[in-house]
């Protein structure tokens, strides 16, 4: 009588049939993440020596979700599959030509659920691959970043662009041959002037690349190196395979292409000796030459004396509108941006001390005015 039940037909299936395809779907939601977890401990051990010092929970979190998304499209597709109707379904007819002749054929749902089920697997394996890839580049930027090499910031984070660049270029292919039956060799032979257009499109993004192992070559920066490349400053966070990514003072992100990093003028703020500080101070003109003397001196000394300043040279430059101005340079050592700003803080409040010690004020911009047969006006 059970068997009766389950060979029961209901719209083109077999009870039986219903029940395999309800079960397997619950059997792989329920499971999917205990087997994907087990996957991901049992894919791990390949990678046991080479990660040492990362945790297994890192990798495990990495292929969680692929693996989780491969196991709900394998259940979704064995349980489909269980079932007959309406996969024989046609969608739609069309000619195919076999050898001479032109054939009809029908295309069934099933057929096509087929298709997109290999779609998405096919996608899902390369996301696993790609997982993988991220996850070797964490061990290696963990090892970079506990070295003293620089160099090593830098590259890992390139290679792992390229490699992902890579294996997106052969999936496309893999999809393009498997899924879509497109034979991939004769698309590239065959593009012709499309190719050539492609490949003017593609100009742009060449000459990134050739920028970027123009960098890693000549290494004109590193990773963590304060840069200025046509007046945009900033610390550079990433070299990446088309992009160079900084950090600018008011830590805002900014992206110029490789190209323009080894195009343009290029200046390595940190690579430098020393920060140069010049500026003129504006002291009121009723400073007496000897005044001025004494003022000039004692700054000259003051810098002469800091540990932090050198080459300094402090002198009278020039008569303006509204003031006698002198002319403060001096060099600072290359220590943290925060420090230096310090430094030049100290400078300025010793400055403001000496001019007003020996009797003299800062100069603001004044007017006077003579009237005829009368007092003069001062504004």
């Amino acid at each position: 009588m059970d068997n009766q039940f389950f060979e029961q037909i209901i719209w083109g299936n077999t009870v039986k049939a219903y029940a395999l395809f309800v079960g397997i779907i619950l059997l792989g939601l329920l499971f999917k993440r205990f087997v994907s977890r087990f996957l991901s401990q049992l894919l791990f051990k390949l990678f046991r020596r080479f990660a040492e010092e990362v945790k297994m929970e890192t990798f495990i979190s990495l292929l969680l979700k692929p693996f989780e998304f491969f196991i709900t499209l394998t259940s979704l597709y064995l349980a489909i599959n269980q079932l007959r109707h309406p996969l024989e379904v046609a969608i739609f007819h069309y000619h195919k030509l076999e050898g001479k002749v032109k054939v009809l054929h029908e295309f069934t749902l099933g057929e096509f659920l087929d298709k997109a089920f290999l779609f998405l697997i096919i996608l899902s394996f390369f996301w696993i691959i790609l997982r993988i890839v991220d996850f070797v580049a964490h061990v290696f930027m963990y090892r970079a970043i506990k070295s003293e090499n620089k160099a090593d910031d830098q590259l890992v984070p390139f290679l792992k662009e390229l490699f992902k660049f890579i294996i997106y270029f052969i999936g496309f292919f893999v999809l393009l041959g498997y899924v879509f039956e497109v034979n991939a060799l004769s698309l590239i032979t065959g593009l012709g002037i499309g190719g050539i257009a492609i490949a003017l499109a593609a100009k742009e993004s060449l000459e990134n690349l050739i920028g970027s192992f123009t960098i890693f070559i000549d290494k004109p920066f590193t990773v963590g190196d304060l840069v200025k490349v046509d007046g945009v400053e900033g610390t550079i966070e990433k070299v990446g395979f088309r992009s160079t990514v900084l950090r600018s003072t008011d830590k805002t992100t900014i992206i110029i292409p490789n190209r323009a990093m080894i195009d343009g003028v290029l200046e390595n703020l940190t690579r430098r000796n020393y920060r140069r500080v010049k500026f003129n101070i504006g002291i009121t003109y009723e400073t007496d030459s000897v005044m001025i003397k004494n003022i000039i001196n004692e700054i000259n000394d003051f810098l002469s004396q800091n540990p932090h300043t050198t080459d300094n040279s402090v002198t009278f430059d020039s008569f303006a509108d509204s003031a006698l101005n002198i002319q403060v340079l001096y060099l600072v050592e290359n220590i943290e941006f925060n420090n230096y700003l310090k430094v030049k803080e100290e400078v300025n409040f010793k400055i403001i001390e000496i001019v007003q010690k020996h009797g003299s004020d800062f100069a603001y911009p004044t007017q006077r005015t003579v009237v005829a047969d009368g007092p003069k006006k001062e504004s």
